[in-house]
């Protein structure tokens, strides 16, 4: 297995519109998938509300916690997206229109266009580096080890993009997926003994329904290949053994 160290990260969406259902979220699954391609662990999904306090604490207790902090969501022009404030507030920094933001942002909105609302997504903590959004332009920004990205999925993908080469990576997760053609309860108590002689490998279990009936999935995942392929093949043998009792 590399010997590489773990890099984590945390996505922390933010928006009254996602807790209140208004708003059906996209980007902390996408970005969880990405992140699991890059071999960088998704430890934790909070979703906030527009509240400036709230915001600031939970900030403060990821960006402690994990290698990275990516945000989606509160950097537009109402009076709600109070994300950029909160930020400066968690770093202890002062907020300022960017001067880069403000020229982006003057390309797609000249003369009046610009207007007060629409300057407000120029306003950066202080310190902070801006990432690119070709989707858009308004710029998304980065200050230590968070990421600040828009909660259009377009967009935020966009900003995503633009920051992923520049992030350390880590051993990546190798996966196996096997359909048991057994039902979930015939197969936990096997199943539990064999996660305890694989404690480096993760045996998880998902039940469905489909116009055969009932079955199950068991993903397999580890980052050492020997390990896996180990836990593999003590998997297929049980679940043999489950058919043929079955079938007797």
């Amino acid at each position: 297995m590399e010997n590489r160290k773990l890099v984590t990260a945390a996505v922390l969406l933010i928006g009254d519109e996602i807790l209140s259902g208004r708003t059906k979220d996209a980007n902390a699954g996408w970005i969880a998938e990405r992140l699991t391609e890059m071999g960088i662990d998704l430890k934790e999904i909070r979703v906030v509300p527009d509240d400036e306090p709230v915001i600031v604490d939970a900030l403060n207790a990821l960006r402690a916690r994990y290698t990275y902090v990516f945000t989606t969501g509160g950097i537009g022009p109402t009076h709600d997206d109070i994300t950029a404030d909160a930020v400066a507030r968690a770093f202890g920094v002062g907020i300022d229109y960017h001067p880069e933001a403000v020229a982006a942002l003057r390309e797609i909105f000249p003369g009046d266009r610009l207007n007060e609302a629409r300057l407000r997504m120029a306003r950066i903590p202080l310190g902070a580096d801006l990432i690119v959004n070709e989707a858009s332009k308004a710029p998304g920004f980065r200050i230590g080890n968070v990421f600040v990205m828009a909660g259009i999925p377009k967009v935020m993908q966009s900003m995503f993009r633009a920051v992923a080469p520049g992030l350390e990576t880590g051993p990546k997760m190798l996966s196996e997926t096997i359909l048991a053609n057994a039902k979930e309860g015939d197969v936990g108590t096997p199943l539990g003994e064999i996660q305890k002689r694989h404690p480096d490998v993760s045996i998880g279990s998902y039940p469905f329904q489909d116009e055969k009936g009932y079955n199950t999935n068991l993903v397999i995942r580890s980052r050492d290949p020997q390990a896996l392929a180990a836990a593999k093949a003590e998997v297929l043998a049980m679940l043999d053994e489950v058919r043929a009792a079955s079938s007797a």
